[in-house]
């Protein structure tokens, strides 16, 4: 999907959970940022850039070669990261940006898949839900990248989502959605 480019925000220390997620490995030995970048592409993406923070340098080592940006005020939580991604994204030919976390291992292809049919050209703001409860990933029009970029916080688009009624796609169907911060919230099944 040309118009449409994958923003994986992967620049977290992972504090609770003991060292950057980026860096954490599947069971099979693919670190979660590889992990994550695949789903976007197997669910239709073409291009995806990673904004990395924490580790960035052993990050980037794991990706090799591929788009990333490094949020150097990282540490601001993930609008630092949000911010970066679209300031990187501004001068690309891109309408849309589906903007992903790194610490969301059960979703997967399928549900970055079921949010790109919403694509709806520069106007498009459209979040995934999973039992009625906001997640990732976040398909975001052009028309509003200035206005996140510039008030993106510690929780990224949150309050900008809720207040502009972004459309809401149930996907609980398909993933959890639940973000994994600290060792305890692992599902050996499913995420290492």
């Amino acid at each position: 999907m040309g118009d449409v480019t994958g923003l994986l925000l992967a620049a977290g220390a992972g504090r609770r959970m003991g060292g950057p997620k980026a860096l954490l490995r599947r069971e099979d030995g693919t670190p979660w940022v590889v992990a994550a970048r695949q789903s976007l592409l197997d669910g239709g993406l073409d291009d995806v850039v990673v904004v990395l923070g924490a580790a960035a340098d052993e990050a980037h080592a794991l990706l090799g070669d591929v788009r990333t940006v490094v949020a150097e005020d990282w540490e601001r939580g993930m609008g630092a990261s949000l911010e970066a991604g679209l300031r990187a994204l501004a001068t690309d030919s891109a309408q849309l940006a589906l903007v992903h976390l790194v610490d969301l291992p059960d979703v997967g292809a399928d549900v970055v898949h079921r949010i790109l049919s919403y694509a709806d050209g520069p106007g498009t703001l459209v979040r995934a839900v999973f039992a009625g409860a906001p997640g990732h990933p976040v398909l975001i029009g052009r028309d509003h990248w200035p206005a996140i970029a510039a008030g993106a916080d510690g929780e990224g688009a949150r309050a900008y989502l809720a207040a502009h009624d972004a459309v809401t796609v149930e996907c609980g169907d398909l993933a959890s959605g639940t973000d994994r911060d600290r060792p305890q919230d692992l599902d050996p099944r499913r995420d290492i």
